[in-house]
């Protein structure tokens, strides 16, 4: 093993001393036909944000939109080229293009290599940074060697996000419609209020369940048509209270395997004052470091929640894997529902 303590209330080594996709390991065959007999209608819904949203960086300095471009074709763009430029026979029109993108600017899964937390694993004292699973940051999860912003050959060598891409990400998913109870208005739920709204609606989560919260806020970010303003997204829409414990103990109980929703961090971001040293995103240190729980953020959630509101239910089938990006720490998705 690589630690010889690992942190209270989590599941280190309950996957195996190497596991690099924790919850996801409950994704089993039986919760994918769980998710297929759901399947009644044979409709689909998409469940992503076109990937130019939330717009500007409002939500995040360090997130900036696509940028879109191409290579040039000897003296022109390789874009609306025509092939009879390199041979008059030719009657092709070919157009390629590339993206700069930030794999967390829009609907996106976190990685498990994403957010980690300082803890001493060796039990000698000196606390250092790890990641889910006891993997060890600038050893597993390497770094720039300066301060340049250019990755050029940095990766998450484990817990990267293709390991998410090779379980193909699908099964049952449950729906919890916070924006039902809650309306727009920027409320903390806690455990007491989370299930209160549950068992208003008889929404039940079952060990491998993937959990979507359907709050409003990813409307709120389209009616801004790619303009975001900073206050009326901090004040809006219904957020996890990380510093819950019960919350978090819900988590844990729950035995859900991935939570999903269509806000920015789940969580309310900054979160509560906490007492002495702690997360500043206390959800995520439980879910991305302790559980090995894969966070999705600023998920397209409405339609499909308009949908499971009239037909009086509340789970569904999703697919959603990320791009197999090798060494990622997040990723943009576009997740299918299907009903």
């Amino acid at each position: 093993m690589r630690w010889k303590h690992r942190p209270e209330g989590s599941n280190w080594g309950d996957f195996g001393p190497d596991d690099e996709l924790g919850r996801l390991n409950l994704l089993t065959p039986d919760k994918v036909l769980q998710g297929v007999a759901e399947v009644r209608e044979g409709r689909s819904f998409c469940l992503s944000l076109p990937l130019d949203y939330p717009g500007g960086n409002a939500l995040n300095r360090l997130r900036h939109a696509p940028r879109r471009f191409t290579s040039g074709r000897g003296d022109k763009l390789n874009y609306n080229f025509a092939l009879n430029r390199i041979n008059p026979s030719f009657t092709d029109v070919v157009s390629d293009d590339a993206v700069l993108l930030y794999t967390q600017y829009s609907t996106q899964w976190d990685a498990l290599s994403h957010v980690g937390s300082l803890f001493d694993a060796d039990g000698d004292g000196e606390s250092e940074p790890l990641y889910y699973n006891g993997w060890r940051a600038g050893e597993d999860i390497q770094g720039p060697a300066g301060h340049e912003d250019v990755l050029e050959g940095v990766n998450a060598q484990r817990l990267g996000i293709e390991k998410m891409a090779e379980t193909a990400v699908s099964g049952r998913a449950v729906l919890i419609d916070l924006e039902r109870h809650c309306g727009h208005e920027r409320v903390l739920v806690d455990y007491a209020r989370l299930q209160q709204i549950m068992q208003a609606d008889g929404v039940v989560v079952e060990p491998g369940d993937m959990v979507c919260l359907y709050t409003g806020f990813a409307d709120v970010i389209l009616s801004m048509n790619r303009q975001p303003d900073a206050d009326t997204l901090a004040s809006s829409c219904a957020v996890l209270d990380g510093r819950d414990p019960a919350l978090l103990q819900w988590i844990t109980d729950s035995g859900l395997s991935l939570l999903i929703a269509d806000n920015y961090a789940v969580e309310a971001y900054p979160a509560r004052e906490g007492q002495g040293c702690c997360a500043a995103l206390p959800l995520h240190e439980h879910c991305l470091f302790k559980l090995g729980i894969h966070l999705g953020e600023l998920w397209y959630l409405t339609e499909l929640a308009q949908y499971l509101r009239a037909a009086g239910r509340n789970r569904f089938m999703l697919t959603a894997p990320p791009l197999r990006l090798p060494g990622a720490v997040g990723s943009p998705v576009t997740p299918v529902a299907l009903v």
